[in-house]
């Protein structure tokens, strides 16, 4: 009755059942994997945001590195911000609206600097007219940001180009701009929250990230993934049920045909 399983229709459906199966199974696990990695990043990030502010030397050395880890972190940091060596990073968005950072030095000591984004600002009426940037307080300044860590490519999705307008880059990449500026620089960036004295007029500033759900959606899909292994199977298995009900259905008809017609060839 079950040697209809032989017949290479129902040999190709048995080797994507076997396929299948372990592929939901892989799929799901590293769907989960994502959870797990997105929800850890989401945890640590609550944890920095929440963390009281710390002297930036800290967290950041001069001519070093930010790690990941300590993104969002609260810091602060005195000095007096470079307008001659002012930068605008190409291609941000805030509310759905395309402009620039504005990226200020602020010296901290002879010879030493941390790259402070100071806010927004929206483009020009076109895309070759400057955008309208207020200018950094002069003087003595305290600020209070989120440290960022450097921007690669790979981090942003945003590539490098040549050719731009003076004074304008596309990545905040603290190695390459610290060859282009006269000072040393600390590694990373500040993303400006506040500053004391106040300026008189500034950028828009950036605001904090909101929560992101810390993957929920991938566990949902990873927990979509394993029900398809059921599904497959339990598949599977009615097809060969009903198969089998089929032929023996057809078996019973045919057999219960040939009795009807042998008495009347007795008959005949």
């Amino acid at each position: 009755m079950y040697r209809f399983l032989l017949a290479p229709r129902w040999l190709a459906l048995h080797l994507v059942v076997l396929l299948a199966v372990p592929a939901f199974l892989l799929l799901g696990k590293w769907q989960f994997s994502r959870y797990e990695m997105r929800s850890a990043a989401q945890e640590r990030t609550q944890a920095n945001l929440a963390a009281p502010a710390e002297p930036l030397e800290r967290l950041s050395t001069v001519g070093g590195s930010v790690d990941a880890k300590l993104k969002y972190r609260a810091v602060t940091v005195g000095g007096r911000f470079d307008a001659g060596n002012e930068l605008l990073v190409r291609r941000r968005t805030l509310n759905g609206k395309v402009g620039y950072y504005v990226l200020t030095p602020l010296v901290v000591r002879d010879g030493e600097a941390v790259l402070v984004v100071r806010g927004w600002v929206p483009m020009g009426p076109t895309a070759e007219a400057a955008p309208k940037v207020p200018p950094p307080s002069t003087g003595e300044v305290t600020v209070t940001g989120r440290l960022m860590p450097a921007e690669t490519e790979e981090t942003t999705g945003i590539s490098e180009r040549s050719g731009l307008p003076q004074g304008h880059i596309m990545l905040i990449d603290t190695a390459a701009l610290g060859k282009r500026l006269p000072y040393r620089l600390h590694g990373g960036y500040v993303q400006l929250g506040s500053q004391n004295p106040p300026a008189a007029n500034a950028p828009t500033p950036l605001p904090d990230p909101e929560p992101d759900g810390g993957g929920a959606l991938n566990l949902a899909y990873s927990f979509q993934w394993w029900v398809f292994i059921p599904i497959a199977v339990g598949g599977w298995f009615v097809l060969i049920r009903r198969e089998a009900r089929d032929r023996r259905a057809a078996a019973e008809a045919a057999s219960t045909g040939k009795n009807a017609e042998s008495p009347e060839k007795v008959t005949g």
